[in-house]
């Protein structure tokens, strides 16, 4: 990357003899000609680069056209002409960075697609299993109701479950799977 000149301190007001000569120098850095010149040399090569980083055709020449821009506005702190390109390729690059994150930020806020909506039909039948299931619970000694409504609609581990009930962990185990038996009993004979 070329070593750019930072911005020249305030100068004082130039005398009259000083201002015509001035007018008459080469400005220091790179010419609006040389750049210019790199334009018409090197457009196609930096847009392949573009292109390596980025997908599509319309984001590339955005970057590019973007990159002879800023280097035009930088035009007069370069210092070595001849390292033009190489400040082009690198403007090229850091601004392929930008838009993809650019785009990846984008594709993080969107919204997500809803889940397919089940139909009429589906939704009776799963507010008639949930009645049977509520029913079939109901049912179940109260110990077994408690154990299956904290360890599986909780979702509360074995140990949380026995903590909170006040019983051990191997009651735990025993009421979870009475229950879970009985359910299933009650279930199947439902079908």
């Amino acid at each position: 990357m070329p070593v750019i000149a930072p911005m020249p301190a305030a100068r004082p007001a130039q005398l009259p003899s000083q201002r015509e000569g001035a007018e008459h120098s080469v400005a220091a850095g790179t010419t609006v000609d040389h750049l210019t010149e790199t334009y018409r040399a090197h457009y196609r090569s930096l847009l392949g680069l573009a292109a390596l980083l980025l997908d599509d055709t319309a984001s590339c020449e955005d970057v590019v056209q973007e990159a002879f821009i800023r280097v035009h506005s930088a035009r007069n702190r370069v210092r070595e002409p001849e390292k033009t390109l190489a400040y082009l390729r690198q403007t090229v690059v850091n601004l392929s960075r930008s838009a993809l994150r650019r785009r990846i930020l984008g594709l993080k806020l969107l919204s997500k697609p809803m889940p397919d909506m089940a139909s009429a039909e589906e939704g009776a039948y799963d507010q008639l299993e949930r009645d049977a299931l509520i029913k079939a619970m109901r049912g179940l000694q109260r110990r077994q109701r408690e154990v299956l409504v904290l360890r599986y609609f909780a979702d509360m581990t074995e140990a949380q479950v026995a903590e909170t009930l006040g019983i051990s962990l191997g009651s735990v185990k025993a009421y979870g799977s009475r229950g879970i038996a009985a359910l299933r009993v009650v279930m199947e004979a439902q079908a």
